[in-house]
């Protein structure tokens, strides 16, 4: 499975199948040492919505033609794998102290903490090795502009990530008004599905194309949305439908939209930022059902 999926296929199905498969063979490319190996493939290959790698599938689709393919597969790849070094460091004794995850233990749980922290470190490192490199390729290479421009992304995207996590950290147990936490989640969740996004539309678009800042909105509404329903299900949904923890953010003090503004009303603010993410599309009509139909996934998920 080598193509962007037919925007009539199930575009989440293809992307978690075509992940699997990019997954497993970019793994392969490295030669780790036991029990990193087991504990990268656990954290790696253990499934999960593959929401990011979807997202940068579905923007390629906005302009298919003449279209390097294999760059948006490394592309999807690696932000995968900073998601995935992310959730890693993140369930740490030292941060959340999580020991579910994907519904499964989670990697610190099952390999320890040394040794956890060490499979989020190369996981990093890992991803923008895979996106320099010319895996998947067919004798095409990747203008260097282009590759300059999706490694700023990614390096952007995962600072700014944990810097929101400091935040976010920070934030616990405060009360925090509505502005700062979208700093601390656009950051945190925003910049890594932000960064899906536009690592397809520089390999897909030129830098002056009108679709770029249509696009970078769409990638912010997008990332924060998502973020207020997580919040949302961690209140309403259980440990079995989310695979990890259900209750967790209230255990740990953590400022969240619900807290802030009530349960009701984060769920009319989640749909006002998918409204709006929906509106960042609407001038590319047709083109954009694959974004849409994540879009309305998105609204609509329970885990």
């Amino acid at each position: 499975m080598t193509s962007i999926p037919n925007v009539n296929a199930d575009v989440l199905q293809h992307a978690q199948q075509q992940m699997q498969q990019d997954l497993q063979t970019a793994l392969e490319a490295f030669s780790l040492p036991e029990p990193l190996k087991s504990a990268v493939h656990h954290a790696v290959m253990l499934g999960g919505k593959r929401v990011r790698p979807a997202l940068c599938y579905a923007t390629a689709s906005l302009k298919s033609e003449h279209l390097n393919f294999a760059a948006v597969r490394r592309a999807a790849v690696a932000v995968e794998l900073i998601h995935c070094y992310s959730l890693v460091h993140d369930d740490l004794p030292c941060m959340d102290n999580d020991l579910l995850r994907r519904g499964q233990p989670t990697c610190h749980a099952a390999y320890g903490e040394d040794t956890a922290l060490l499979a989020g470190d190369i996981l990093q490192s890992m991803a923008f090795e895979i996106l320099g490199s010319r895996l998947f390729d067919q004798g095409r290479e990747v203008a260097a502009p282009v590759l300059l421009r999706q490694m700023q992304i990614l390096a952007t995207a995962a600072s700014r990530m944990v810097c929101g996590q400091v935040l976010d950290l920070q934030a616990e147990g405060q009360h925090v008004d509505q502005t700062q936490l979208e700093d601390i989640h656009c950051n945190k969740t925003g910049a890594l599905i932000q960064a899906a996004i536009m690592l397809a539309a520089v390999t897909v678009f030129e830098g002056t194309d009108p679709a770029i800042p249509q696009l970078r909105q769409f990638g912010q509404a997008i990332g924060l949305a998502f973020q207020v329903q997580d919040d949302i299900l961690d209140v309403i949904s259980d440990t079995q439908m989310l695979g990890k923890t259900a209750g967790r953010d209230q255990q740990l003090h953590k400022s969240t939209y619900p807290a802030l503004m009530g349960l009701e009303q984060a769920k009319v603010y989640a749909q006002q930022l998918h409204d709006q993410a929906f509106q960042a599309l609407a001038g590319f009509g047709e083109d954009a059902a694959a974004l849409n139909q994540i879009l309305r996934f998105l609204l609509s998920r329970q885990h």
